[in-house]
């Protein structure tokens, strides 16, 4: 298309945008559904509008003012997602599933990463058990297997599943910050912490405590590991929108990556906040290595339930905004 019809067929749709940001950023603007709505289908249009310019007129001043104009009614979008209790649970609901669906692609690199480096660690490990002290830190160096079998609540809750769960925590917030870093701190701590997982079963399983090793891990790892890949995820989605922004200015790019990858991240805490609960009255319990299974399995199931659950809410809701244009 010629840029001067371009410009002369939707340019009245970019001024009903700017004019909409302007009403919706007044000081206790209360939009209703229709106008939402309205907002959110301009948002898009422009969006496409500022991709085609980016892809056919990179320099011209009007792909300069739909950059700002995209980023303003984002930034409203945004805000106004987290204005009420009611989005927030719709978040949990559907959208949280939705976006781990849209990212499914870093999160499953994520657990790639993580796979990697807990082979590496069993492997090195199982080779030679003198090179752990240089592979994990000196509070994992120390561990005796063979208190499984004396005192397995007070090991697990004091040594494994404590500094485990810390641990973890700490991962899945730097993971996630570490985008910044075009995704490469976020690969190093995704690998690093496999070795360290796969270095200490390779030592229980040195010392024929496998079962009883993973029955302290799994009931709250379950669902500790799943908020670390996704975290994992999130940040290596942030790296790659830095090196690959696609029309879009990388800045712009980046704000809007941040800022969906930091939903992703909130999403994580309702998850690290049950896994807390198992870890903290279930884990260092003397209940039997195989009810401490049967917990890793349940929390499993419900865990797949949910996400399905959201995925089919998601798809549901898409279908009548579409029915109903």
């Amino acid at each position: 298309m010629d840029l001067t019809a371009f410009l002369k067929k939707h340019t009245p749709v970019w001024n009903e945008l700017e004019r909409r940001i302007g009403q919706l950023s007044r000081r206790g603007a209360k939009p209703t559904a229709e106008e939402i709505e309205r907002f959110t289908a301009l948002h898009k249009q422009v969006s496409s509008h500022l991709a085609f310019l980016y892809t056919h007129y990179p320099s011209h001043e009007a792909a300069v003012h739909l950059n700002k104009l995209v980023a303003k009614s984002h930034n409203l979008l945004y805000r106004d997602q987290w204005s009420s209790t009611e989005s927030l649970r719709a978040f949990f609901q559907s959208g949280f599933a939705s976006m781990l669906s849209a990212r499914a692609r870093f999160i499953a690199a994520a657990v790639l990463l993580m796979l990697v480096g807990f082979l590496s660690g069993f492997i090195a490990v199982w080779i030679d058990p003198l090179s752990l002290p240089a592979i994990v830190p000196p509070e994992y160096a120390g561990v005796d297997p063979n208190q499984l079998t004396e005192d397995r609540g007070e090991l697990a809750s004091g040594i494994i599943s404590t500094s485990i769960m810390t641990n973890n925590i700490r991962v899945a917030i730097l993971a996630f910050a570490s985008g910044i870093t075009l995704g490469l701190g976020t690969v190093y701590l995704l690998v690093y912490n496999g070795i360290l997982i796969g270095a200490l079963a390779a030592v229980f399983h040195r010392a024929g405590e496998s079962y009883a090793f993973w029955a302290y891990i799994l009931p709250h790892g379950v669902i500790e590991l799943t908020a670390i890949f996704i975290a994992g995820g999130a940040g290596l989605y942030m790296g790659y929108i830095i090196m690959v922004p696609g029309p879009f200015s990388r800045k712009f790019r980046l704000v809007t990556a941040a800022k969906e990858s930091a939903q992703l991240l909130l999403g994580t805490i309702p998850l690290f906040i049950i896994a807390g609960i198992i870890e903290g009255y279930i884990t260092p319990t003397q209940l039997s290595l195989e009810m401490k299974y049967a917990v890793a399995l349940l929390t499993f199931v419900l865990l797949a339930l949910y996400l399905a659950y959201g995925l089919r809410k998601s798809r549901y809701n898409a279908s009548l905004a579409f029915i109903s244009k």
